[in-house]
């Protein structure tokens, strides 16, 4: 009814004061509007008379009163009495007569010439003419990118009415709210408001009722004609069309080769999401990360980002989540429709077709006898993983290592990177793990590692066939045992057995396995002749190995 009412005419006898009284008796620290002559308000009153009867009020009505101001809709006295007020602003006012209901009243509610007492609360100010107030609160200082329509973003958010009164907070719920910008998902205010944020950043949006929810509200949160506070912190954002972002980080300046599908990669990352929350780390664990690339095994913009990495590089790969983890994200630590950066640093990749990798430094002129399968090879040498940590060295003991080529006492891709060697000669060699420890690794070697070794070739010494100790370099002697059988008696103990080789390899009939210990390699030419091990050779125990070579084919004949 008062409602009603409130838009009649002034009438009436003038009473004893001529305006109406304005006591501000509270007004906020920061008022950044004034309600002036068209706006629309939204405010909360009691009415009372002089005696403190309440004739009156909004509040026991449950809803607040929305109206224009200073354009006749409201009685003179309100209309006067409200502009010039802030949101959050109170004010007693005393409204003579003649400004309100004057000598007419209102029957059986405000008598004729009565003065009224109003004690009224300002909660929402806004103009048809209104556009959206935008304040940035906080903004990353890298912003490679802004929202635009059609991107889907992830953003936290505080609802408030003018007044401060919340109506909803994402914060409360315990995680984002996601949605398309542009679509007509959001009310037109948001839709415009969230353009051109850069993730991380933080704005105020201050949003009309006509941008927001109008005449209508929301529910029991928003009243009708309501204006919105929104405080919006955006988590990240991507566009269903985005594909991965490489940033290069830091790019060797000597990248003789790049991953491509197929090759085994090896890697170190942190995982965060775009507002910086760290979700994953292989630095954690202590531990590369290894993969194939290309094949499916990791996400898709993994699989696509480490593509034409080069050994060494650090690179940052942008994923979005239709090429990561999707609506369903991973996990706790991986919200849906997240943005993924990886940061990402390679420590070495390869092909399982590779072949040991042999860069000559330095080959001496006049190199004209190499290094072959047995040969009996002395060498130096420094091992590192190819992002330079050092493993092993040679020159950490007090000789070069030693070795026979071929006698499975080295890795397959050491050996092979020693043959064909001149005495002197300097090399590079590049170790794919299947070439050298494997997946397992070794230890201080970890598994799936490409090997770089520094080699230098100080000494070789032409080996002897495999299996064999000893060879005749002609024909063996026709009198073989009675040679051997220095005393004669019979029986050849280990002495004179040694004596006999030795004889043989100083006259140049003949030479031993290479060995870093000639005496070990004839007692065991000793031991594998003494059949019966009664520490002497007789005759029927003497065989050449050429001859117990033609026994073992004419038993399987």
């Amino acid at each position: 009814l008062l409602l009603g009412v409130l838009g009649a005419p002034a009438l009436g006898d003038p009473g004893p004061l001529e305006d109406v009284v304005i006591d501000r008796y509270y007004i906020p620290k920061i008022c950044l509007r004034e309600a002036q002559m068209g706006d629309f308000i939204r405010y909360h009153y009691n009415g009372t008379f002089k005696d403190g009867k309440k004739f009156d009020s909004s509040y026991d009505r449950g809803a607040t009163v929305a109206g224009v101001v200073g354009v006749g809709r409201l009685i003179t006295g309100m209309d006067r009495g409200l502009q010039g007020m802030c949101v959050n602003e109170r004010r007693h006012l005393i409204v003579p007569p003649h400004l309100g209901y004057g000598s007419i009243g209102v029957a059986g509610l405000i008598p004729p010439d009565a003065t009224l007492y109003f004690d009224v609360v300002m909660l929402d100010i806004w103009n048809k003419n209104d556009k959206l107030q935008i304040t940035t609160l906080s903004k990353p200082e890298r912003c490679n990118r802004t929202v635009e329509n059609s991107d889907f973003v992830r953003y936290h958010y505080n609802g408030t009415l003018l007044d401060g009164t919340p109506f909803d907070s994402s914060y409360s719920k315990g995680s984002t709210y996601d949605t398309y910008v542009g679509t007509g998902w959001l009310i037109k205010g948001m839709d415009q408001g969230l353009l051109g944020m850069c993730a991380g950043e933080k704005r105020s949006i201050i949003i009309p009722p006509f941008l927001a929810y109008g005449e209508k509200g929301y529910g029991t949160v928003i009243p009708p004609q309501a204006s919105l506070v929104f405080s919006v912190l955006l988590v990240d954002f991507h566009n269903p069309k985005d594909g991965v972002f490489l940033e290069h980080l830091e790019v060797p300046e000597s990248c003789k080769r790049r991953a491509v599908t197929g090759d085994f990669v090896r890697y170190h990352y942190n995982g965060t999401l775009m507002d910086g929350t760290l979700f994953d780390s292989s630095y954690s664990r202590n531990q590369t990360y290894n993969t194939y690339i290309g094949k499916g095994y990791i996400i898709p913009g993994m699989d696509q980002g480490l593509q034409g990495v080069c050994v060494g590089e650090q690179r940052r790969v942008v994923i979005p989540p239709h090429l990561a983890y999707g609506e369903n994200g991973a996990g706790d630590k991986i919200p849906g429709s997240a943005v993924l950066i990886f940061d990402v640093h390679v420590i070495d990749f390869h092909n399982p077709a590779d072949p040991v990798e042999i860069e000559t430094v330095f080959r001496p002129e006049g190199c004209n006898v190499t290094t072959r399968d047995r040969d009996f090879v002395r060498y130096h040498y420094n091992c590192s993983l190819l992002d330079g940590t050092r493993l092993f060295s040679s020159h950490d003991y007090e000789k070069p290592q030693e070795v026979t080529l071929g006698a499975n006492k080295v890795i397959e891709g050491l050996n092979t990177g020693l043959l064909d060697m001149c005495a002197g000669e300097r090399r590079v060699l590049i170790v794919p793990p299947h070439l050298g420890h494997g997946e397992s690794g070794a230890r201080g070697v970890p598994g799936s590692a490409v090997l770089r070794f520094e080699v230098e070739l100080i000494s070789m010494e032409e080996g002897v066939p495999e299996g064999y100790l000893f060879i005749w370099h002609g024909e063996p002697p026709a009198s073989l045992y009675e040679q051997m059988d220095l005393n004669k008696d019979g029986g050849i103990p280990a002495d004179e057995f040694s004596t006999f080789i030795k004889t043989q390899v100083a006259e140049g009939k003949g030479r031993l396995m290479p060995s870093s210990d000639p005496e070990k390699v004839i007692a065991d030419m000793f031991r594998n002749q003494d059949r019966n091990q009664d520490g002497k050779i007789t005759p029927d125990e003497l065989k050449l190995k050429s001859d117990e070579d033609q026994e073992k084919i004419h038993e399987e004949l």
